[in-house]
């Protein structure tokens, strides 16, 4: 006798759908294309790679912060994560900013920065992208927060 499929985890039954998870996945995949577009202009115009700071990298990863906050507060401004709003934000927030922005580069970056004898920079460059990221974070929340009130949107006081 086959064996049973297990039943979804208590906590994801009614959450999985094909339409959030080809939300995600196609969030995703035009997040990583605009990404490699923008990484590829701002290389082109910049200084070689291994020269110094990596801005095409810290520019994808403070523009998804100030983003991921305005299009999160956004939709929490706008009532509970369900519905349209969950396709939303998981479509645009786990998608198409997750693919945008990239942990891994960063990591890389670091790394190659510090392996390259340039430690200061590294850690420079980690905790300014840190820094910079949580405050971009902070203004576009603050900005779809004026933005909602400003214009009637908000379901809180």
């Amino acid at each position: 006798m086959p064996p049973r499929p297990r039943p979804a985890h208590p906590s994801l039954r009614g959450r999985l759908s094909p339409a959030l998870l080809l939300a995600v996945a196609a969030g995703g995949t035009l997040g990583t294309l605009v990404r490699a577009t923008v990484a590829a202009t701002l290389t082109a115009a910049g200084p070689p790679v291994g020269a110094g700071w990596p801005w095409a990298t810290f520019a994808v990863n403070i523009t998804g912060s100030a983003l991921l906050g305005a299009l999160v507060q956004a939709l929490a401004l706008r009532g509970p994560d369900e519905g349209r709003r969950r396709l939303l934000r998981l479509g645009l927030g786990t998608g198409l900013l997750g693919g945008y922005t990239t942990y891994s580069s960063f990591a890389v970056e670091t790394a190659t920065l510090g392996s390259g004898g340039h430690l200061a920079l590294a850690a420079t460059y980690d905790a300014v992208s840190l820094a910079v990221g949580y405050l971009a974070a902070a203004l576009g929340f603050l900005i779809a927060d004026a933005h909602a009130r400003r214009s009637g949107r908000s379901t809180t006081p």
